[in-house]
């Protein structure tokens, strides 16, 4: 990680600062060695659910917009921030723009080369977070027991010299109706880009990073910073890829996270039309 990398484009989504199980730490480490001309932050970047709960915002959620500001300074860096379904307290505030390198808004269109692309936080398509936000509540509710459990599992795990294994995306992989889900948003999300007469379409919320065509239609999602630590880059030559952060983890006696420091995986670009799936690798 001693070698800084410049791209035109970086995308984050679903950090969910606030969280116990936000990677902020890596998140932040992450920006820290790439930078970019402009950074795009799609959604539930801050948890405002769990803030009204029973989340905590801790020094480490501040760094993470510390280091934001500081590509703004040191390198021009134009912020765009979208408003996703965790952080839908922005809707008081929304347009706003501060300064000319940071905006907030619900969604944008990315000129890339030659390429239109809409760029939204997806969760417009998912029926059970804008009809039914007490469902989605309790599903939240689920997944933040999940990821406890997925917590003390691993550390048995990392005791027995064994590699990190998520429980969530394993039940993700295995159960038909989330298989199903995947499949019927991403066609949804490419749908809308058609509609908005965009050559392609990048959000988050689904928390499963990919880049696929689909009939003409690049898809793109830049996962999580959750479990996948994944984000999308563009480079100067308009192509697209997946970076996944990886890192040895311990915890120190105040539970925060020391970060022993690794390459960051390298870039592949990827092409529209170009079967991605083999770039997808679990978190080791």
């Amino acid at each position: 990680m001693k070698t800084k990398r410049h791209f035109r484009t970086i995308v984050l989504s679903d950090i969910h600062l606030g969280t116990a199980g936000s990677k902020a730490r890596e998140a932040t480490e992450f920006l820290k060695n790439y930078s970019c001309q402009k950074l795009i932050l799609n959604g539930d970047i801050i948890d405002g659910w769990q803030l009204k709960q029973y989340g905590a915002w801790k020094k480490k959620h501040t760094a993470f917009f510390r280091t934001v500001m500081k590509l703004i300074i040191r390198h021009d860096t134009k912020v765009v921030y979208l408003r996703g379904n965790h952080d839908d307290f922005l809707d008081q505030i929304m347009p706003l723009k501060v300064g000319k390198n940071f905006s907030i808004r619900r969604d944008y269109v990315l000129q890339s080369g030659t390429r239109k692309l809409y760029v939204t936080h997806g969760d417009v398509f998912d029926s059970i977070t804008s009809q039914m936000k007490w469902l989605a509540y309790l599903g939240d509710l689920g997944y933040t027991f999940l990821l406890w459990c997925n917590k003390l599992y691993n550390q048995y795990r990392a005791w027995r010299g064994l590699p990190y294994y998520s429980l969530s995306q394993q039940v993700k992989r295995h159960i038909k109706q989330a298989v199903s889900y995947i499949s019927d948003f991403e066609v949804k999300l490419t749908e809308l880009a058609r509609a908005r007469g965009c050559d392609g379409i990048i959000c988050g919320h689904i928390h499963h990073p990919a880049i696929r065509d689909y009939d003409g239609i690049l898809y793109m999602n830049s996962g999580d910073w959750v479990e996948s630590l994944s984000a999308l880059v563009e480079d100067y030559d308009g192509h697209w890829s997946l970076l996944y952060y990886t890192a040895d983890l311990e915890a120190d006696d105040d539970d925060e996270r020391i970060i022993t420091k690794k390459p960051l995986t390298a870039p592949v670009p990827v092409a529209a039309g170009q079967a991605p799936d083999s770039l997808i690798q679990p978190n080791s």
